[in-house]
């Protein structure tokens, strides 16, 4: 038998959300890469169409009488989809007449719908693909999926370039990565008719069935979020991979020289914002705690005089540890339990 208390709302949770008390989140997430991130409005209804160059064209020395060789760029059309990720909210209307203040009772009851699709867009910016999960979006993960074996050729982009092998052979992997949010860079997607950002709609007082089928009236509100990602300029971005936790944990590897290896993989390391936007670094508290160490335990810092030590600098009002000028982020997305990425000769 269904276990009402499981779906709805019950009397006790209006008391624990009443003026009385206060809720506290144990499940809440820190997840502010949805923060830094832009949005832009698909160019095709729920499709966004750009190009990605990936060929310039020839140029000669000229001759006198002699002609001058047609060429051309090449260039590579990316199809990026969006999808919705939907929630519904529904409170019998007989325990809102006896809650103290119902209208705060349903925004109380409305919190943690709006954490858990917090959660998992967060997830699919790193995680989610299209190729096994369709209705979904592509994230970074699935585009910087193998690292190149080969010296990165600047004359030869290829995405794989943009991905630092960890060093990691097991099975409990995570990644570090570098995300400039710009229009000539990354951005997030939503339909050209839609919103960006979790739509909230108050759909007021409905019949709705219970798990027995019978019916009974709740106050409704159902949430939309329309999402999707693109990535024009794969150069901007960079993914550390296969980082493996238990010799991180255990002090093995270097992650400042893993830091310095991505850091010089971006295009225009000396001004990857020239164009506008905000690069930023993603890590999870595990690898943000290890670099932290790396960066002030004396031990360490005798064995490695070449750690430079994490800076502080302000961004939009906040205090956040930087990288050479690039603000870290600590996100709970990012897991410990990767796969490991494979390897490409490019």
């Amino acid at each position: 038998m269904a276990i009402i208390g499981n779906t709805y709302p019950q009397l006790i949770d209006m008391h624990k959300a009443s003026a009385e008390g206060t809720v506290i989140e144990l499940l809440k997430q820190n997840n502010p890469i949805l923060d830094d991130a832009i949005a832009t409005p698909c160019n095709m209804d729920a499709v966004h169409r750009h190009s990605i160059r990936t060929g310039y064209p020839s140029a000669t020395w000229g001759k006198l009488y002699k002609g001058v060789k047609a060429s051309k760029s090449t260039m590579q059309q990316v199809d990026d989809t969006t999808g919705f990720l939907e929630a519904r909210s529904e409170i019998d209307t007989r325990l809102l007449k006896l809650a103290p203040d119902p209208a705060k009772a349903r925004l109380v009851d409305s919190q943690p719908f709006l954490e858990v699709m917090n959660q998992e867009m967060a997830t699919g910016i790193f995680y989610h693909d299209v190729a096994t999960t369709p209705e979904k979006f592509r994230g970074l993960g699935p585009r910087f999926n193998a690292y190149n074996t080969n010296l990165p050729d600047p004359a030869k982009p290829n995405v794989a370039n943009q991905v630092v092998h960890g060093g990691g052979a097991g099975s409990d992997n995570t990644s570090i990565y570098f995300v400039t949010w710009a229009d000539h860079a990354t951005s997030l997607l939503y339909p050209k008719q839609s919103k960006a950002g979790v739509q909230v709609m108050d759909k007021g007082e409905e019949p709705v069935t219970d798990a027995n089928g019978d019916k009974f009236y709740a106050k409704v509100t159902t949430f939309q979020w329309d999402m999707g990602m693109f990535v024009k300029d794969f150069r901007y971005n960079g993914r550390i991979a296969n980082i493996d936790v238990s010799d991180m944990l255990a002090g093995s590897v270097d992650l400042w020289a893993l830091l310095r290896k991505m850091y010089y993989r971006l295009f225009s390391v000396y001004g990857v914002n020239a164009q506008g936007g905000r690069t930023v670094i993603y890590m999870n508290r595990q690898v943000l705690e290890i670099l932290d160490a790396q960066s002030s335990d004396r031990s360490l810092l005798a064995a490695n005089p070449n750690y430079t030590g994490l800076s502080q600098s302000q961004l939009e009002g906040k205090i956040v540890k930087t990288y050479r000028e690039i603000p870290i982020r600590m996100t709970d997305a990012i897991l410990n339990t990767e796969a490991l990425v494979p390897s490409v000769a490019v």
